[in-house]
């Protein structure tokens, strides 16, 4: 067996898009994608693949209008549906036929659940493991079904005020100006350091973060309403782990509760930390993913 550990990059076309892809890894090891979100590129999991190389072939990608990604520079492009349709041709570009396992984060994990939701996922998807991302059609019914008891309004009050900096995000070009002027590297390393102690060896940016900032603010005007507060009933079959960080400003533990209704086949794992757990703390979330998918496969043998 041998062990390529360097990058090598291609591309996938897909509506108007070319999707920069980058595989790493053991080539013989079973297939891991790995999907980054806002304002992230695939260098968010840098400090995580070595630490996965060995045992997987890894896949990452520029996800659309992001880093070395092009895009059509519309809002409508960053519809769920299309980038999970973008997801699912870099899977049948680097798989074929291959079922695939794969981790995401943020907006990267919110795509994935619009992808695993659509009707023979399972196939294609072999195991999902996500962090800080829930499906907005999940997190919309729990909104409307959370129990109108002092716990249950607590926790629904908690989550819209977590979320209400996506009102912010949405809100012309008032978010535009100010990544404008604080999405430099240095202030958004600063502010990881010190709101989610982030270790400064762990921060890996691309070159093109403060436009990914300001780009990537398109994917919160061409969802957020839509599927929050018109959800859907979606469905997977396939098998979910969530790493639920407890100390997320955006994402409240509690919206995960009553995700088996949905996602029969799932498991949760509650970490002290805040929303960038792949750079907080990247041992954990490497072997978190490859126990999950040892588990999966040892199911399936």
């Amino acid at each position: 067996m041998t062990i390529d550990k360097t990058r090598r990059g291609t591309s996938v076309s897909v509506d108007g898009a070319e999707l920069a892809v980058f595989e790493q890894g053991n080539p013989d090891g079973p297939i891991l994608v790995l999907v980054h979100g806002w304002p992230d590129t695939h260098h968010l999991w840098d400090g995580v693949l070595p630490l996965l190389a060995p045992n997987f072939r890894i896949i990452t990608y520029d996800t659309r209008g992001h880093g070395e990604s092009t895009g059509r520079g519309t809002t409508s492009e960053m519809k769920l549906e299309q980038l999970a349709s973008d997801f699912m041709a870099v899977v049948d570009a680097v798989a074929g036929s291959t079922p695939v396992h794969v981790l995401a984060h943020d907006w990267g994990s919110v795509q994935v659940w619009e992808a695993i939701c659509e009707p023979g996922a399972e196939t294609r998807i072999t195991s999902f493991t996500s962090i800080s991302g829930p499906s907005l059609d999940h997190m919309g019914m729990w909104m409307r079904r959370a129990p109108r008891t002092p716990k249950g309004v607590w926790q629904l009050v908690t989550q819209l005020l977590s979320g209400a900096y996506t009102l912010f995000f949405m809100a012309g070009p008032l978010p535009r100006l100010f990544f404008r002027v604080f999405g430099r590297r240095w202030i958004w390393a600063l502010s990881l350091r010190i709101v989610e102690r982030v270790d400064k060896r762990n921060l890996h940016f691309a070159p093109t973060l403060r436009q990914d900032m300001i780009g990537g603010l398109r994917i919160y005007r061409a969802n957020i309403v839509q599927k929050v507060f018109r959800p859907q009933e979606r469905y997977t079959d396939v098998p979910v782990h969530l790493l639920v960080t407890r100390r997320d400003p955006a994402i409240r533990p509690a919206s995960f509760d009553g995700i088996e209704r949905w996602a029969p086949v799932v498991s949760r794992t509650d970490v002290r930390s805040g929303h960038w757990l792949p750079l907080k703390d990247p041992h954990l979330v490497a072997a978190a993913t490859t126990e999950f998918i040892g588990r999966i496969e040892r199911v399936r043998a």
